[in-house]
């Protein structure tokens, strides 16, 4: 999946927050709709501009996030 068509950053749009194919939909939002127990089919209910795909790339973007290399000094 092309993160970048579906995951934008812009600095006039959310404070330059990571969102959801430039509308004002933020990625954390949506994390926050799952971590609160929503299902996928849920949350597209709730915010009908989103399309499966978006979620996915939410958790995907996510998990990129965390998964980086920590360097301890010694």
């Amino acid at each position: 999946m092309n993160l970048s068509s579906r995951i934008t950053i812009n600095p006039d749009i959310c404070g330059g927050k990571p969102c959801i194919r430039g509308m004002r939909i933020r990625l954390i939002d949506i994390l926050d709709l799952f971590s609160n127990g929503l299902s996928h089919e849920q949350i597209l209910q709730e915010m009908p501009d989103l399309e499966p795909e978006d979620l996915k790339a939410c958790l995907q973007y996510a998990s990129m996030k965390i998964d980086h290399a920590v360097v301890l000094a010694s």
